[in-house]
């Protein structure tokens, strides 16, 4: 009895300098986060060492599906807000949607020539396959189809198409030379591996519906404090800094 009275002391200094128990978070992140993202982890990293965090991309609109039918994940952040938005509405999560971003999409080619023309004369183009992502699940290929059907060559172009399960795949079937030219996400092309390669070319977001976009923490994470952290720190300046630097359009930045 005495020994215990001795070691309680220590045995409680201990349990008091002890590090705090590591937190994992899974985020499933729309495919035009794929370099943006990855580079604001980095930074959050470092004011939380211990926590592990794994991204995972691909098509917002399959990732919606998997999280209806309960995939693990604990973050989604997705290239259409209306996605994050209808899982909050059906009781799924565990925050309020909040926008993180507008995205953009480019005309991108190897070939500069190719990247320079005008979406209107693309059928004339020497362009055997034309590269987007799937329309039906993933909102930067529905842009792209918004905007070929307001410059009125959707049906010209369809017979060319190439389509990825995702932005980023659509953008390696131009990478690779599996397509000529394609119409993918600004934040990729802007990428360090990518910027060099080929040319880009702005397409006016009036042509097509905005790429607002949003993210949520989802009902499974609901006693996860690393994943407020998280959705808070993508508000902050350096969070945010990185987002621009990839040419997403912020919120409360539209008009600049």
């Amino acid at each position: 009895m005495k020994r215990f009275a001795i070691l309680a002391p220590v045995l409680l200094a201990l349990t008091l300098i002890a590090p705090a128990r590591a937190d994992k978070l899974t985020i499933a992140a729309a495919a035009d986060l794929k370099y943006a993202m990855a580079e604001v982890v980095d930074k959050f990293r470092a004011t939380r060492p211990s926590d592990q965090i794994e991204v995972i991309y691909g098509s917002s609109g399959k990732f919606f599906t998997q999280i209806q039918n309960g995939a693990p994940f604990d973050m989604y952040f997705s290239a259409d807000i209306e996605y994050p938005k209808t899982l909050e509405k059906d009781g799924l999560t565990a925050s309020k949607t909040r926008p993180y971003a507008f995205g953009r999409i480019v005309l991108w080619s190897l070939n500069p020539a190719l990247a320079r023309t005008a979406l209107k004369d693309l059928p004339r183009a020497d362009i055997r396959k034309f590269a987007i992502a799937n329309p039906h699940h993933a909102p930067y290929g529905l842009r792209a189809r918004e905007a070929l059907e307001h410059q009125k060559v959707w049906a010209m172009m369809e017979p060319k198409l190439v389509m990825g399960e995702n932005i980023a795949h659509a953008a390696q079937f131009v990478d690779s030379g599996a397509a000529d030219a394609g119409i993918v996400a600004l934040s990729l092309v802007l990428a360090p591996n990518m910027k060099d390669k080929g040319a880009w070319t702005l397409i006016p977001d009036t042509w097509h519906e905005p790429l607002e976009q949003g993210y949520v923490i989802t009902k499974r994470a609901a006693a996860k404090p690393v994943a407020k952290a998280f959705a808070d720190y993508m508000a902050t300046e350096p969070a945010r800094a990185i987002m621009r630097r990839y040419g997403f359009v912020l919120p409360g930045e539209e008009g600049r």
